[in-house]
């Protein structure tokens, strides 16, 4: 906090703008009747700031600060009725001049630590950061199972930061996926239309107890942990990646400790070997949306499908390549052969070429 940054108060209706300090602990701020308030510094919060270079007008045209008094004043039922977090639903009323570059959006969430000595132990600050000429309706939110919950919400104004929480280190857990969403847009002049942004982020809390993981930047004073949520105008990727979708993904993947043959590979003559590859991802591209047991169904279409196209070629050895995994497609195959096809012999192909993973059928 320092001379010249806007503040709210946090337990009383109003603020204003710093202009002064008493001490360490007790801070001079001007409401918007020009009155200096001492107030204690744990019971400011900052809203807005000059940092990094941003250009603010030096004064403001009486009539415009009479417009704008309304909706400061301490009797404002207004002012009451509005969450802490919020900012008022319109930009400022004056034009701010634009950075050059800034038509390029760039938007990151950061969090700074308060004391960087005691890292380990010391609560956080979230900041959302605007290096942009474009106006922000925000919302951030953070992730409660499979629901979600908007920890802050409203307008940041071109170039600036905005403080969007406090958090105490035992509340860190809360904040491991967390989602900033918001659209752009210019007051009074003309812009480039930019896309609606919706990025969801994993927050590697690990992170917050290590020192070195805080890097100075531009933006703040103290070092500060800095995730991109749009870069030059790109949104971050998702890096998220749930429990159960991991689960999924590592049931889809059978390995074998060979490289995967073609589905189809003959050797030798009428009696060579033909190999087939059951692997769900070598018989379709796209598996989303379906279940376990309609994978397996399918895999079984297949065999069927192939037994039936060379039921007429006697002896003719055939190679299911079903992988180890958990056994249910070797399982199912097996009892296939026994009710359907008891008359073709069966066996574990050779574990030289395939390990445990493939059961030879020859034809009758």
């Amino acid at each position: 906090m320092k001379i010249g940054d806007k503040v709210r108060f946090l337990n009383e209706i109003g603020g204003g703008i710093v202009k002064g300090f008493q001490g360490k602990d007790i801070v001079l701020v001007e409401d918007a009747d020009g009155f200096d308030i001492p107030m204690a510094v744990r019971e400011c919060v900052v809203i807005d700031t000059d940092n990094y270079n941003m250009v603010r007008p030096t004064s403001k045209p009486a009539a415009k600060k009479t417009e704008e008094s309304p909706a400061r004043s301490s009797g404002s039922v207004q002012e009451e009725a509005k969450p802490r977090n919020v900012v008022a639903p319109k930009p400022s009323v004056y034009r701010q001049p634009e950075m050059r570059g800034g038509d390029v959006l760039n938007v990151f969430l950061a969090f700074v630590p308060e004391d960087i000595k005691a890292v380990s132990t010391t609560p956080f600050e979230a900041y959302l950061v605007n290096d942009s000429n474009y106006y922000l309706y925000y919302t951030y939110l953070c992730a409660e199972g499979k629901a979600w919950n908007v920890r802050s919400n409203g307008l940041i104004e071109p170039n600036t930061k905005f403080l969007l929480e406090e958090f105490e280190k035992a509340e860190l857990n809360d904040r491991e996926h967390v989602a900033v969403q918001f659209v752009a847009f210019k007051d009074g002049r003309s812009f480039a239309l930019k896309p609606a942004v919706s990025v969801e982020l994993r927050i590697d809390t690990v992170k917050f107890y290590k020192l070195h993981t805080f890097q100075e930047s531009e933006f703040f004073e103290t070092p500060s942990l800095i995730y991109d949520v749009v870069k030059n105008d790109v949104p971050a990727k998702q890096v998220y990646v749930s429990a159960e979708e991991l689960q999924a993904a590592l049931l889809q993947k059978s390995v074998v400790d060979k490289p995967k043959p073609q589905s189809f590979v003959k050797r030798g003559g009428q009696n060579g070997i033909v190999e087939i590859d059951l692997h769900i991802g070598e018989l379709l591209d796209d598996i989303r949306g379906m279940s376990n047991s309609e994978i397996l169904n399918y895999q079984l279409d297949k065999f069927r499908e192939v037994l039936e196209q060379y039921r007429n070629k006697r002896e003719q050895r055939i190679v299911f390549i079903h992988g180890k995994g958990d056994g249910v497609l070797r399982k199912a195959i097996l009892d296939e052969l026994k009710r359907k096809y008891p008359t073709y012999r069966h066996q574990d192909a050779s574990f030289q070429e395939y390990g445990f993973g493939a059961t030879m059928v020859t034809m009758k």
